[in-house]
């Protein structure tokens, strides 16, 4: 099937339903989709369309509250079944998103699809999580897992098709070439304003909670606290653990910088000497995809689908272990050598990734078997 293409699909109305994970691939996937005639609505907290703005690649954008309060699923259900008549295919993202999804669509004869993103680590929440899991799998029509852990998990929670559907970085905006010395002194200025120009930067990049493991991380950076000279993490992302990671960087006096939420991680990347990925759980880290595109070095957690997405240009540490992840930071901050041969294999590592085309006509295929099905 052509990428570029689909006639049998040009009168297809998709509802996209997001709860606030995967807002950058949603608005690629959208994109795609309309651009190959297929009119396309997206469903999701209001605050994402300001983020990801999908109304710019041609969807219709409907604001719907998905989050975590369960006091909201009336309403939202409410909202999602007047959004789903006349659809031809449901597409959620996300386990919550696909049981509130499965919930409003009730007994409708719609192909469902649910992309497992893995924005809650499989086996963390207890009992809740897991049953959220299984209902969330069980009423789709297909499931869509980005990690082959999420394809094993699913099916064991009883999915009826589950399929491998890695998703593809959404490409940066081009930009004119710009001069060497112009690309050195951005440089420059962006480590001069954490204050490393003279000392090793670390760039971490996610949410402040607790799956991220930025715990482990200060651990980590605590080891190399009287290293000469002393390297320097930046985190940007904002959380709930922001509070207690601030007091802990402040009473430790720890090399460590929380600096929000950030727009400008391409240049934060091009700053920055290393990449720390210090997650209890992942599926396929966008910072991870977003190193090795830009050529950084990148330390990470052997985790859920890191592995399989880095292959042999990273280096893994086991989680939770901040002993291994000090002393992988240190020495490849040690070997310019090792760091010149992860920039190349990341690279080439990224370019074996699935391009947003490939994702769009994937995604594509999967509803014109639902459809033809139905």
């Amino acid at each position: 099937m052509s990428s570029t293409s689909h006639p049998t699909l040009g009168p297809l109305h998709a509802v996209h339903v997001l709860s606030g994970a995967a807002g950058a691939h949603v608005s690629s996937l959208a994109g795609g989709l309309v651009a190959r005639g297929v009119e396309v609505t997206v469903c999701g907290p209001a605050a994402s369309e300001g983020d990801y703005a999908f109304t710019r690649g041609g969807a219709r954008f409907v604001p719907v509250d998905i989050g975590r309060r369960t006091a909201a699923d009336a309403p939202a259900v409410g909202v999602l079944r007047r959004m789903f008549t006349g659809a031809g295919v449901v597409h959620a993202h996300g386990l919550r998103a696909g049981l509130l999804s499965a919930v409003a669509l009730g007994g409708r004869r719609v192909p469902l699809v649910v992309t497992w993103h893995g924005a809650d680590a499989p086996g963390d929440g207890g009992i809740m999580l897991r049953w959220l899991e299984r209902r969330a799998v069980r009423g789709a029509s297909v499931v869509l897992g980005v990690s082959s852990d999420l394809v094993d998990r699913a099916r064991a929670h009883g999915a009826r098709d589950v399929r491998l559907a890695p998703v593809a970085v959404p490409r940066p905006v081009a930009r004119p070439p710009r001069p060497p010395a112009d690309g050195e002194r951005r440089r420059h200025r962006t480590r001069a304003e954490f204050g490393a120009v003279d000392r090793p930067l670390l760039l971490a990049v996610g949410r402040l909670e607790p799956r991220k493991g930025y715990d482990v991380l200060l651990d980590a950076a605590a080891r190399w606290a009287g290293a000469e000279p002393r390297p320097l993490v930046v985190i940007a992302g904002e959380g709930p653990e922001r509070g207690a990671l601030k007091r802990r960087i402040e009473a430790e006096k720890l090399p460590v910088r929380l600096i929000g939420r950030r727009d400008d991680i391409p240049e934060l990347l091009s700053a920055a000497d290393l990449v720390v990925l210090p997650s209890r759980w992942e599926a396929r880290a966008l910072i991870a995809q977003e190193a090795l595109h830009a050529g950084v070095p990148l330390v990470a957690t052997a985790v859920g689908g890191i592995p399989e997405l880095v292959g042999e240009a990273a280096v893994l540490v086991p989680p939770g272990d901040s002993a291994a992840l000090a002393g992988a930071v240190t020495a490849l901050l040690g070997d310019p050598a090792r760091r010149g041969t992860l920039t190349a294999a990341g690279r080439a590592q990224a370019a074996s990734w699935p391009t947003e085309d490939d994702t769009v006509a994937q995604v594509l295929s999967v509803y014109d078997e639902l459809i033809q099905a139905s």
